[in-house]
């Protein structure tokens, strides 16, 4: 896999920019994520989870539900003007977020925020596997996963070092930076024709249909919600964890933060190995369970000696659960697309998985303001839920006497 990556960041110049856009704006959005906890800390004290919570599900309802309206509206557009058009708007919605007093205020801009990246998001993944070839796609594949990892662990370490010399207002400020270079590098990329036949009605129904039919993608729908929960609980109630429990401060926020992306790093590294001796079904099944004895974990140290130290180990457990199942998604969803369907398939996987986070979002928030003890065992009795939900969705198929299991099942 090494190879492969190093080739399609050679041999692929045009990848490479887009790549380089998706890594800044990606650190500029971890970088938002602490300075909206902080934010909303400033502006509502206690309630601090509550307004988060209500951010990222106003995030969520664009993914969901604006970003297939303004793919469609924005279909004929020109796909470089629609990348940097979208990146200006986030640029200048980040660049506004110091500026409100008001937690309504917020909310609005977030939702600009939200909308463009709505936009630009199914845009950037329909012109990725035009601009390589087969083997790649595959390294492209590879790459963004390390991307989202190397957001969830750099970005807070980066926010971390950043408060010890501004106020949390400067990370808003690198954020706009860094939307705005990666409007910089997809204006100076050539970009292919899009091509409709790619986005026909027939195969994006067909990768839709395939989640109902497939017993596999059936069951990544509970390791989704999984993910979700324990996705929820990190991001929004982190802030009233260390500020109002453990009395800690902004870097000790981001700290914690940076702790969950370590977990899942860890995992991201280890995954080649880890998929060629265990198989992606033992892996992913794997994660939930992971999560659910984490959480059980956190919930009795909490009981027993809450501390920094407690919350950090935790959170690293759980990021590392997360990651046995979103890390090796990917190559369960290039298995499992129909024929022709492979970006219809991870479209469609982007908005079902985001559409889990409607639900778990207002639950974290609302959570927030409960006892972390029964916060966190409420958390690992819903993940345990979607483990043994998934076990019994994906069942490996009978082997016939004489043939190995399938690929897909291992």
């Amino acid at each position: 896999m090494v190879v492969v990556v190093w080739r399609v960041l050679t041999d692929f110049p045009a990848y490479r920019r887009l790549f380089c856009a998706q890594v800044v704006a990606l650190a500029g959005t971890g970088l938002a994520t602490v300075a909206l906890a902080l934010l909303a800390y400033d502006l509502a004290s206690d309630r601090a989870g509550q307004v988060v919570a209500t951010a990222l599900t106003i995030k969520m309802l664009a993914y969901v539900g604006a970003g297939p309206l303004l793919t469609a509206a924005l279909a004929r557009a020109p796909r470089k003007a629609v990348l940097v058009g979208s990146d200006a708007v986030r640029a200048l919605a980040v660049a506004c977020l110091p500026l409100v007093d008001q937690v309504w205020q917020v909310y609005v801009l977030i939702a600009v925020l939200q909308c463009a990246s709505a936009a630009f998001t199914p845009t950037f993944q329909a012109v990725i596997p035009e601009l390589v070839d087969d083997r790649g796609y595959t390294g492209a594949l590879a790459l963004s996963r390390l991307a989202y990892d190397l957001e969830a662990l750099a970005s807070p370490l980066l926010a971390a070092l950043v408060l010890l010399v501004l106020p949390f207002d400067g990370l808003f400020a690198l954020t706009a930076l860094g939307f705005a270079a990666s409007a910089l590098l997809v204006a100076t990329t050539d970009l292919p024709v899009a091509s409709h036949d790619a986005r026909s009605p027939r195969r994006a129904a067909a990768s839709w249909l395939a989640f109902a039919s497939d017993r596999r993608l059936r069951a990544l729908m509970a390791l989704n919600l999984a993910v979700a929960a324990v996705t929820a609980l990190v991001l929004v109630d982190t802030v009233v964890f260390v500020r109002s429990h453990l009395g800690g401060n902004d870097t000790g926020v981001a700290l914690a933060l940076a702790c969950f992306g370590a977990g899942s790093m860890a995992v991201a590294l280890a995954l080649g190995a880890l998929v060629d001796r265990f198989g992606t079904r033992a892996l992913m099944l794997t994660g939930p369970f992971v999560v659910t004895a984490g959480a059980a974990a956190l919930a009795l140290g909490w009981a027993l000696a809450p501390g920094p130290a407690v919350l950090g180990a935790g959170w690293a457990v759980l990021g590392a659960g997360c990651a046995l199942v979103s890390a090796p998604t990917g190559r369960l969803l290039r298995e499992a697309a129909p024929e022709g369907g492979l970006a219809g398939v991870f479209a469609a996987q982007f908005s079902l998985s985001h559409a889990c986070f409607l639900l778990t979002y207002p639950l974290a928030g609302w959570a927030g303001g409960l006892d972390p003890v029964l916060v966190l065992g409420c958390t690992g009795v819903l993940t345990g839920a979607c483990a043994l939900a998934a076990v019994g969705l994906w069942r490996p198929e009978p082997v016939a006497v004489g043939r190995t299991s399938p690929v897909e099942d291992r």
